[in-house]
């Protein structure tokens, strides 16, 4: 069975799951998205990704927005 290759949650489009993989925010960020839940292991869901402006997605229950720097440096597994 082979695994798919993560990639940033910023590519993922609407409607798109991911399990999440790591997290690479600078500073403070690291932790307060682990905080909201951005936890390797994690499902997400992808509401809102038009390509342009911030990403709405759902982690734990919480609908999140995102803007798009941040959501380059979470990376999920495709599902």
């Amino acid at each position: 069975m082979s695994m798919a290759t993560p990639v940033s949650l910023e590519e993922l489009p609407s409607g798109a799951k991911g399990r999440i993989v790591s997290v690479h925010a600078p500073g403070r960020w690291s932790q307060r998205l682990l905080q909201m839940g951005f936890v390797p292991g994690n499902i997400v869901e992808v509401l809102i990704n038009t390509g342009i402006g911030p990403i709405v997605v759902r982690v734990m229950g919480a609908t999140v927005s995102l803007g798009r720097g941040i959501a380059r440096r979470i990376y999920v597994t495709p599902l």
